[in-house]
């Protein structure tokens, strides 16, 4: 019963965060461990619906849980349909095996924008991120948000495609990730 009313108000969030906009559907390629190239070319389409992903017996570092990082439009915290399944992994992988681990939403930025509107944005991402977390079951105690604005880039370029890489959320697990 608990789940068929998660279940109900998830579908009622993602109907209000829905759009008719077209979006560019390409797999997120894994860099490394725990880090993920954003989108750059593909066909167009939509993402529909949240894939279930079995995570009871998957670990960290194998999977869709080896990613850890949510990429964002420019000027956006809107979470992506096409990330929705990462944050719904991660989220069951937190109501599940470890009830008692904790983690923090790192919120990032492109160099464009002042420091504090960046610092503000990346807020804002990292909470964007807890919300869908926290409506998928993960107790709100349990995950930390913060913001590093443009300080902590993934692309060093100059560019549209470090520009990218570095609008993200990152989620890092306690004990597990530095």
């Amino acid at each position: 019963m608990q789940k068929a009313a998660l279940y109900i108000a998830l579908a009622v969030v993602l109907a209000a965060c829905g759009s008719n906009e077209v979006k560019q559907d390409v797999p997120v390629t894994e860099r490394s461990a725990g880090t993920a190239t954003p989108p750059t070319t593909g066909s167009t389409g939509s993402t529909s619906g949240l894939s279930r992903t079995d995570v009871s017996s998957t670990s960290l570092t194998t999977g869709e849980l080896a990613k850890r990082s949510v990429f964002f439009d420019f000027d956006s915290n809107a979470v992506k349909d096409e990330f929705r399944p990462l944050v719904q992994a991660h989220s069951k992988y937190m109501t599940s095996d470890k009830r008692d681990s904790k983690i923090r939403i790192e919120g990032n930025c492109d160099e464009r924008g002042s420091r504090e509107y960046n610092l503000a944005l990346g807020q804002r991402r990292a909470e964007a991120v807890k919300k869908v977390m926290t409506v998928l079951g993960v107790q709100d105690g349990r995950i930390e948000t913060v913001s590093y604005g443009e300080e902590k880039p993934m692309g060093q370029g100059h560019d549209e495609a470090a520009w990218a890489q570095n609008r993200r959320a990152d989620i890092k697990y306690a004990g597990v990730d530095k």
